[in-house]
């Protein structure tokens, strides 16, 4: 059975392309009591608020025709973000070389926060250029997760 984020990135990505958006991700989550659905969204040039509303009218008629969650959720259509967060390969591959924030689950040396350059993507394992002569590895089950991070 594929997950429900599966079934509404199938249903939304025509709608979004259409738009001349891409899908950066799908989440459902639940959050105080509430499940919500939210659909980010990346374009070049930047996504702005006409985006978000068109995609949020089609796409949330698609979701009432095709009805594949259940329960009630509150949908919501936003940027992916300056700071979005890395989850897929092509992600990885997409912004190599660019500022990033790792979080571990455990503390690693004492923290569990990591920034620097993105430096490699092995099967889930990230390296990161902190200015050392060596590259950091954190292994992919002590990576809580990896976000872009904006410099001034």
């Amino acid at each position: 059975m594929k997950k429900i984020t599966d079934i509404v990135w199938e249903l939304a990505e025509p709608a979004v392309q259409e738009q001349g958006c891409r899908i950066w991700d799908v989440e459902y989550v639940r959050e105080a009591g509430q499940w919500y659905l939210r659909l980010y969204l990346d374009k070049d040039g930047g996504v702005d608020i006409l985006d978000c509303e068109a995609i949020s009218r089609k796409v949330s008629d698609l979701l009432d025709e095709a009805d594949p969650i259940e329960s009630s959720y509150v949908f919501e259509v936003g940027s992916a973000g300056l700071e979005r967060q890395l989850k897929r390969p092509g992600d990885f591959q997409q912004f190599m070389g660019s500022p990033v924030l790792v979080k571990t689950y455990q503390p690693k040396d004492g923290r569990k926060e990591f920034a620097g350059k993105l430096a490699g993507y092995d099967n889930g394992a990230v390296l990161l250029d902190m200015g050392t002569a060596e590259p950091v590895r954190l292994e992919k089950n002590e990576v809580a997760l990896v976000r872009l991070r904006v410099e001034f």
